[in-house]
């Protein structure tokens, strides 16, 4: 395996808090996918874990080198929890498309958040000779 690229962000969670706040549905409905909605909302304190997609998607789209522009929508980046409760990337739509064009196999991803801040680093991997 390759280190093809890497990605780190981080955000307040008073600033996630601020637009939930003011456009709850339609923030959710744009950054989330039903299924990591569905994980969020059976936390007691969904704030810092939906600040902390955030970043992580964030992360991810440095990984792809293209920002938040386009075609690209955020829910093309899923992030959801194995058993254990580590995270996982699956890129969909124009997303995939970019990493198969890099050479991207595999983004790793690891996420961290507090009750002030919500940060992640992504890591894309794949198979260059």
């Amino acid at each position: 395996m390759t280190i093809i690229a890497h990605g780190i962000d981080l955000i307040e969670c008073a600033r996630i808090g601020e637009l939930l706040e003011r456009h709850r549905e339609r923030f959710l409905q744009r950054i989330l996918t039903p299924a990591e909605r569905a994980g969020a909302e059976r936390l007691a304190q969904p704030l810092p874990h939906i600040a902390g997609r955030f970043a992580a998607k964030e992360a991810v789209l440095k990984v792809l080198g293209t920002g938040w522009r386009g075609p690209i929508s955020w829910t093309d980046v899923e992030i959801l929890n194995d058993a254990a409760g580590q995270p996982h990337v699956t890129l969909h739509g124009p997303c995939a498309e970019i990493a198969r064009r890099l050479g991207i196999e595999r983004v790793l991803i690891s996420i961290t958040h507090t009750q002030q801040y919500g940060a992640a680093s992504a890591i894309g991997v794949g198979d260059i000779s």
